[in-house]
């Protein structure tokens, strides 16, 4: 049973050996000519403004985190909602309720993200 999975490792301890030696060896090879210039903050072609330590916003994260929700309903609905009338031949009416608790639950936090004021957007 475990030689099955002998390839997998070996191309996952290959993939890690090679990442490693391409770094190492870019910094090692490569030239070094560090100037102020360079060693300085790139920020999309302007000059850097204020301090890296800057607090940010909370309404950054939950927009994040609203993203990711509806990302991921995107991601289960599409294939379900694709493949349902042969899953439905196969299976039967659990396909349709499974999915109906998921929605269920995902619009909760829906709900919930509406009650705290979280689809204000200024």
């Amino acid at each position: 049973m475990i030689e099955q999975y002998i390839p997998i490792f070996l191309v996952i301890v290959f993939a890690a050996i090679f990442a490693i030696v391409v770094v190492l060896s870019s910094s090692i090879i490569g030239p070094q000519r560090p100037t102020p210039e360079k060693l300085s903050t790139y920020e999309s072609g302007m000059k850097p403004v204020g301090s890296t330590h800057e607090r940010v916003s909370v309404k950054y994260y939950l927009v994040a985190m609203l993203f990711i929700i509806f990302d991921l309903e995107v991601i289960f609905v599409y294939p379900w909602a694709v493949q349902f009338k042969n899953l439905f031949h196969e299976i039967g009416s659990s396909v349709f309720f499974s999915m109906l608790i998921f929605l269920i639950v995902l619009e909760l936090g829906y709900l919930y993200v509406f009650k705290k004021g979280g689809f204000k957007w200024d």
